[in-house]
């Protein structure tokens, strides 16, 4: 039997966008078998006991019905744990990925764009390109600090539609100067844009954004339930003004989100100090995982607010090959930006993990 043509029909080439052909899609490294210390997930499991509760729960969904109005039992309980002000109103999406592209749809108007601080989360920009939005990116200063003036300048010259400011970043992990946040959102709400906070590594960050809200009607804030310990389930949202969140909220499809993925977050939110814990044990072992690499010689591992950390070695590619042959997966970033030049990007794990980490780590060097 002949293997099929891996190449697309010429005629069917061109119904493809040509800057579709040229993008390369989200790569997702395959973690079998590995320590998988490379996509920021929470490694920790349901206790048993809860898993056998949310299993009974999901066994007894209606399946066969599109999700109904217990969605937006969601919507308030997540409002509730939001601590959301008076007059705002709440989106859900398939993750924050969905709501980024919705963004991007709901503000495609002739001359859009969407600008962000360089480096930082990718979908930023796919999404405005897939849009079909001009994407203005800034570098940031090479201490990964928003280089304010750059920041005032682009905002004044391009006027963007979005202006995405990541709380802490990625993949850079830091919670960037207050004063020079609440400059770039004066500088943007003069020009009537919106901007996005985009707060998804909040469980770890120790502030938020979202008590400065109620000042700005242009301003966001994005979060998701990946970091708090539900990746697999996809569930992100959105908080802002009622009115704004309104016409966004248009251009959502009907049912994104699954009966199973309602319940489940429905389920976390109940249980909330388990994950709590869970995000608290993150954090102390985020400390002792700096403090040890720190010690390594030629590693240079940057302050954390977030469930990675950044480092930088000698030779980014060979110190990747050294600890994946060790059955270790972090993130190769060294060519994402020039700022991250021989940089890998490390989930912080379990106690073991971390310990298989250092020791793959040490050997790969």
């Amino acid at each position: 039997m002949t293997a099929p043509d891996s190449t697309l029909d010429p005629k069917l080439k061109k119904l493809i966008r040509q800057d579709v052909q040229s993008m390369h899609a989200y790569a997702i490294q395959d973690s079998a078998g590995m320590v998988k210390l490379d996509a920021m997930e929470n490694p920790h499991r349901l206790p048993a006991a809860l898993q056998a509760h949310l299993g009974q729960r999901l066994g007894a969904l209606a399946l066969n019905r599109y999700p109904d109005g217990r969605v937006n039992d969601l919507r308030k309980a997540l409002a509730d744990y939001a601590q959301m002000p008076e007059g705002f109103d709440i989106m859900l999406g398939n993750g924050s990925d969905e709501l980024i592209a919705l963004l991007a749809l709901a503000c495609d108007v002739p001359g859009g764009s969407v600008l962000a601080p360089l480096p930082g989360f990718v979908m930023y920009a796919m999404s405005a390109q897939l849009q079909g939005l001009k994407f203005i990116g800034v570098d940031l200063t090479p201490d990964f600090e928003l280089d304010e003036a750059a920041m005032l300048a682009a905002i004044a010259e391009h006027k963007p539609s979005i202006t995405y400011l990541a709380y802490p970043n990625n993949p850079t992990a830091n919670l960037w100067d207050d004063a020079v946040i609440e400059k770039i959102i004066e500088a943007v709400g003069e020009q009537g844009g919106l901007v996005v906070m985009d707060e998804a590594y909040q469980p770890f960050a120790g502030k938020s954004y979202a008590s400065r809200m109620t000042g700005h009607g242009h301003v966001l804030l994005m979060r998701t339930l990946s970091k708090f310990g539900l990746a697999g389930v996809r569930l992100g949202y959105m908080i802002g003004p009622k009115a704004l969140i309104a016409e966004i909220d248009k251009v959502r499809p009907p049912y994104n989100i699954s009966v199973l993925n309602y319940e489940c977050a429905l389920f976390a939110l109940e249980h909330r100090d388990v994950f709590e814990a869970q995000a608290q044990e993150l954090i102390s072992q985020r400390g002792l995982l700096f403090d040890a690499l720190g010690a390594l010689p030629g590693v240079k591992a940057w302050p954390s607010h977030a469930n990675m950390i950044l480092i930088r070695v000698p030779d980014a590619a060979h110190t990747f090959d050294g600890l994946r042959n060790r059955k270790v997966l972090v993130k190769n970033i060294s060519k994402m930006h020039p700022l991250l030049a021989n940089c890998l990007r490390l989930t912080v794990g379990t106690a073991e993990e971390n310990a298989q980490l250092l020791a793959a780590l040490e050997q790969s060097l």
